[in-house]
């Protein structure tokens, strides 16, 4: 299968890689995911890491994104990104696509801080952000035929189909990464819900401004 091409999403993928690659070699990334990795007692407490010269809190959402702890970690994060960015980049376009990735990974902070808001470990990695790309891309290339059931439609039926699907996929990933149920948030699942459900919610309206131009009536 050939990917179509997706300039924003391959610039998105080299610049991760390549932050990841200055950390790795510097012996820097420990340093790095304290001072720009996603600290959810930041939010209640912002003087928590004055005197580091720590990125400021509301922009960490984005930061923690360049930093990754290890091979694994990034080069899973990239394919996934890659492979669903570039098919959701050929439909939405740059600019949509863009604002996609960064509402979710913000949606993804703010779902890891609502499960655990007094937490102090720093939460790094694009997962939260590619979640939901991913979403938009089950959205559009999703060959299953859904059916309305009762009061709900067919396209609400596939939404709560997929957000019921990837939540029970995340907590069954987290406990069997973890070690059970106590060591259940060593994995960011609540980021990766979170930017998911931002996938799923924006994506109509993604497309509706993608292609605004064409329903406008011409005179």
């Amino acid at each position: 299968m050939k990917l179509p091409a997706g300039r924003l999403t391959d610039g998105v993928a080299a610049i991760t890689f390549v932050a990841f690659l200055l950390l790795t070699f510097s012996g820097q990334v420990d340093n790095v995911a304290i001072v720009a990795g996603f600290i959810p007692a930041r939010i209640g407490d912002p003087a928590l890491l004055d005197g580091m010269a720590a990125v400021p809190v509301w922009l960490t959402p984005l930061s923690c994104t360049l930093v990754h702890a290890n091979w694994l970690h990034v080069g899973f994060n990239l394919l996934m990104l890659v492979f669903c960015g570039r098919q959701v980049e050929h439909v939405l376009e740059k600019g949509a696509t863009l604002l996609l990735y960064v509402v979710g990974a913000y949606g993804a902070t703010f779902a890891q801080w609502a499960v655990d808001p007094g937490s102090t470990n720093p939460m790094v990695g694009a997962s939260g952000a590619i979640s939901a790309v991913m979403a938009t891309y089950a959205l559009l290339y999703s060959q299953q035929k859904v059916s309305r059931l009762g009061p709900l439609s067919a396209s609400t039926v596939r939404l709560l189909w997929l957000a019921g699907g990837w939540i029970v996929l995340q907590v069954m990933i987290g406990i069997a990464t973890s070690g059970g149920l106590e060591g259940l948030g060593r994995i960011a699942v609540a980021a990766h819900i979170g930017g998911f459900l931002v996938g799923l919610a924006l994506t109509r309206s993604l497309l509706r401004w993608r292609f605004r131009k064409r329903q406008q009536p011409q005179s």
